[in-house]
């Protein structure tokens, strides 16, 4: 027993050799909660308070489930049970079924799920496209993990502000028509294995007897993210006993939109009044640099309990301070993050040791872009990469339908008109898959609006063309590389160095939070737990516009005030004040206001004459086509057109000149500066 003790800190120590009975600890972000609740399970066996068999664990994903058998089995208890609720609740919901229900089990729904969802919204005249559909089949698992029948979901919605993919009514026609057809099938959907599981203890005295003979022992993870349903089957599982440890932090509840409360945990003491209740506050994750910023950030979350809140305490050496960054637009941010990345590689950091973060899988593409610029490889963890999404498919399709008719008009616009008819909407519809679908439409027309303003005379067949190329350079074969994954995604994940990117408002917190403090608290928590993903380097940075030289309208996010030093450049957008805008660029030879891209770019007027050196401009091409070549990238990745006729009509004399080119940023400065400056000067 004591060699279960040794190595642990004296909270740790505390919350392993607590007596049974009810145990609840509240464990912070990187305080080795998984193993203190293992040991605790090893002790309790050891001690002779309960044998292996009669311990069921519960966690809420199958990677946490393994990782803690495999720690119960190095500490000697092989048969201590590790499972999801889910599993758990299926294991038993088999073996009681033919004496709770009798006849064939009941087939569990995977594929076929959104088939029945289809028929039910066909009957209640709503669309069935895929998005639509599985809007639908959230907000049925959401009523459902809620305890929330379909009668009750107007009420429901309604107190908690839901954003219905459908009029209400509808939802409800949808919900109750699902249950009807999936009953008349003799079918289960993972909902139902929780409620059937908990009807069958609570309804069958004798079933509930064996159960609790069986299992004397109950441990549950994670226990902020636990719903209404599943904290049903825990009671059940119970019935009138107390020997039940758990474990969770409330400043990691990030899964409220599914039901998830925290709830049942800052309650646990009132519950058990006698419950022992241990804090885990030392990190041994973190850096002190990164936790003190993950405590800055989560001190101001409201509506917590005081004696819930954690403050913690880094127990690693010191390491670099956070690095915040702002851009102009979020390819020059996208840029920065590549060549930071590429840095970190040359230091020694494992690929798999990098992650980008992002709050929506629509802000990918940029990142999946920027590092294949580079070479670097990289993994979309939890969503697909941006070109393979299917109404980023769906949209390539139209567009080259619609080149071949050779339309006329300003390239964004013509963009925006043949996406309209696959869903491209001037605001955003409700519905979180509806939402993500137009996040990925509308960065098609950002890409288009960037290419138009780099790319003279630009059509549509052209763009296709962009489009196609861009999509071979993000789909390398599968390797071990960058993490790029959204802020749920990388919960219970981390990483030596992370990226938090694209912090402005309307992005994090997301716009349909606005206006509801819950939400916006969620909000709060998800950041914090991005933060508390960072080991050793964190990388907070957000961008003032999205698409390269448009209009500066963003403000970094509000969870950043104060967080960001007043000595640091960025800080100029910590405080409550207007953005500051940059002066209208003039034309170097009239010096009239310029107001189009190409004419920024070139930094003259249109009808200005052109001082265009035509034997710079070949040379600079000939040179860009020999580096693309030895960089195996397209052309336009190194220098577009517009670019190197700015360079070939401004002629840049030193570093100062060339930056003042838009379109060549740090990034670029770095790589091919030295050979432009060179190439100017007549030395190449």
């Amino acid at each position: 027993m004591e060699r279960l003790l040794e190595g642990l800190d004296p909270e740790q120590r505390a919350a392993v050799d607590a007596p049974r009975g009810p145990v609840c600890v509240l464990a912070g972000a990187g305080t080795g909660k998984t193993r203190t609740i293992t040991h605790r399970i090893a002790h309790l066996v050891a001690r002779g308070h309960v044998s292996a068999g009669q311990v069921l664990a519960v966690t809420f994903t199958a990677r946490a489930a393994g990782e803690m058998r495999t720690r119960l089995r190095a500490l000697g208890v092989p048969g201590a049970q590790a499972r999801t609720f889910h599993a758990a609740a299926l294991r038993q919901l088999r073996y009681f079924w033919p004496r709770v229900v009798g006849g064939p089990h009941w087939e569990l729904i995977d594929r076929n799920k959104l088939r029945l969802v289809a028929q039910a919204a066909n009957r209640a005249g709503l669309s069935t496209e895929s998005d639509s559909l599985r809007d639908l089949a959230g907000e049925i698992e959401w009523s459902k993990a809620s305890l929330v029948a379909p009668d009750d979901y107007p009420a429901a919605a309604a107190r908690t502000h839901r954003d219905t993919p459908a009029p209400v009514e509808q939802v409800v026609e949808v919900y109750r028509t699902y249950e009807q057809l999936k009953n008349q099938a003799q079918l289960l959907d993972f909902d139902d294995l929780l409620l059937h599981t908990a009807a069958a203890l609570e309804e069958h005295g004798e079933v509930a007897e064996e159960f609790r003979d069986r299992y004397r022992c109950f441990v549950v993870d994670e226990y902020q993210d636990v719903t209404p349903l599943q904290q049903r089957v825990l009671d059940a599982w119970l019935g009138p006993r107390d020997d039940l440890t758990v474990v969770g932090d409330a400043n990691q509840t990030i899964y409220s939109f599914a039901g998830a409360s925290p709830r049942p945990l800052l309650d646990f003491a009132r519950r058990f009044p006698g419950a022992t209740v241990v804090r885990l506050e030392r990190d041994y994750r973190s850096t002190p640099q990164v936790v003190a910023l993950a405590n800055e950030v989560i001190k101001w979350a409201r509506g917590r309990p005081s004696g819930s809140r954690l403050r913690l305490v880094g127990q690693r050496p010191a390491g670099p301070e956070p690095r915040f960054a702002e851009f102009d637009d979020e390819p020059a941010e996208a840029a920065a993050v590549a060549q930071r990345v590429r840095a970190l590689l040359d230091e020694g950091v494992a690929a798999s040791e990098i992650a980008v973060l992002y709050r929506v899988n629509a802000q990918s593409e940029v990142y999946e872009q920027a590092l294949a610029e580079l070479g670097i490889p990289y993994q979309v963890r939890g969503g697909e990469r941006f070109f393979q999404r299917t109404e980023v498919r769906q949209a390539m399709v139209a567009l080259r339908s619609a080149a071949a008719q050779e339309p006329s008009g300003e390239l964004p616009k013509v963009v925006r008109e043949v996406l309209t008819g696959v869903g491209l909407t001037d605001d955003p519809p409700p519905g979180g898959a509806a939402r993500e679908r137009w996040e990925s439409l509308l960065a098609l027309v950002e890409l288009a609006e960037e290419l138009a303003a780099e790319v003279d005379g630009v059509d549509l067949a052209k763009f296709v063309v962009e489009l196609d190329v861009r999509a071979e350079a993000q789909h390398p074969p599968t390797v071990e590389g960058v993490t790029l994954a959204s802020l749920h995604a990388a919960k219970g994940l981390e990483w030596d160095a992370v990226f938090l990117i694209g912090l402005v408002e309307g992005t994090m917190p997301i716009m349909h939070a606005d206006g509801d403090e819950a939400a916006i608290e969620e909000e709060r928590r998800l950041l914090y737990v991005g933060v508390t993903r960072a080991r050793e380097h964190l990388w907070l940075s957000w961008a003032l516009a999205r698409a390269a030289g448009g209009r500066r309208y963003r403000r970094r996010s509000r969870f950043l005030h104060g967080l960001v030093p007043e000595d640091h450049p960025a800080s100029l957008v910590a405080k409550r004040e207007p953005l500051q805008r940059k002066p209208k660029p003039q034309c170097r030879i009239c010096g009239a206001t310029l107001t189009d891209a190409r004419s920024i770019k070139l930094s003259r007027c249109a009808s200005c004459p052109s001082d265009l050196d035509e034997e710079l401009l070949g040379r600079l091409r000939a040179w860009r086509a020999g580096r693309a070549r030895e960089l195996k990238v397209p052309a336009y990745v190194v220098f577009t057109d517009a670019t190197l006729v700015a360079i070939a009509e401004q002629r840049p004399e030193d570093v100062a000149g060339l930056v003042a080119i838009a379109g060549i940023g740090a990034a670029k400065l770095d790589r091919y500066g030295a050979d432009v400056l060179a190439l100017v000067q007549g030395k190449r």
